[in-house]
């Protein structure tokens, strides 16, 4: 599987694209394809099974050129809406993880007509009192010499799980991982930089335009976005049929426990 660069308004974004069948968007988080990996990884292999897997780089991640005019969310839907565009996507169904769960949700809000089920996987976007985001950009300076705890103990169930060491290694790991850890930082600032990070106060009162069928998981031990969060978007989508909880994993789910979140995926796409 090779990715693609397509041209959007002169700008090249990079697309992995698996399977046959429905069309399915997947939107990427932090440790997760384009924003770790080059390739597909264990969870979206699965969920090519049974769809036509679609998943974009962000802009400035991978081979995706940067595109000077994301400051913000609202930036980051249009470039998407142009995105779906040149793919021809009339009608889809919509799947986002952690910062990309944030761009799902706020692009279905807009633009309701084009999204046919949607899935949150520990999304970023609300604002919960008392529940804040925590902050990746402080956690993801390295101390002692180079250890990478504090992000790991913020992105996985245990800074010790293996996992959790192979993908963000102590000291100087695999440059072309690092750099891709490096423009998913990046790509977070342009979006959520703003204390206490990654929400849209407007989001909770949009919502409700969401009708399509939808689903939100969660890590059971997600310390980047608390599990309050996903009451929340479960609370707020009209259509949604539930909250699905991950044992044992925290943030990155879909590296942490890839079967059994692509199986939840899966079960209710299908």
């Amino acid at each position: 599987m090779s990715p693609r660069l397509i041209d959007v308004r002169d700008r090249k974004v990079e697309v992995l694209e698996a399977g046959k069948g429905t069309p399915l968007v997947y939107l990427h988080g932090f440790m997760d394809v384009h924003g770790l990996k080059p390739g597909f990884m264990a969870f979206h292999e699965a969920l090519a099974k049974g769809a036509r897997v679609i998943a974009p780089a962000h802009p400035g991640v991978g081979q995706s050129d940067e595109n000077s005019d994301v400051a913000a969310v609202e930036d980051a839907v249009f470039h998407y809406l142009e995105v779906f565009d040149a793919l021809d996507l009339k009608r889809f169904d919509l799947v986002g993880h952690g910062v990309g769960g944030w761009i799902a949700a706020e692009f279905a809000a807009r633009h309701p007509e084009r999204i046919a089920r949607l899935v949150l996987i520990d999304a970023m976007g609300l604002f919960v009192a008392g529940q804040p985001t925590g902050d990746i950009f402080m956690m993801a300076q390295p101390s002692d010499g180079g250890s990478n705890h504090s992000l790991r103990e913020l992105l996985f169930r245990s800074p010790k799980d293996d996992i959790a060491k192979t993908l963000v290694p102590d000291g100087r790991g695999d440059l072309d991982e690092e750099v891709r850890r490096y423009q998913m930082l990046r790509l977070g600032s342009w979006i959520g930089f703003k204390p206490p990070y990654f929400y849209n106060r407007a989001l909770t009162n949009r919502l409700h335009r969401i009708g399509c069928p939808s689903l939100v998981g969660w890590g059971d031990r997600d310390k980047l976005v608390p599990n309050a969060h996903g009451k929340r978007y479960a609370e707020l989508l009209p259509g949604c049929m539930g909250l699905k909880i991950v044992r044992d994993s925290g943030h990155s789910t879909v590296a942490e426990q890839p079967q059994a979140t692509a199986a939840y995926v899966t079960d209710f796409l299908s």
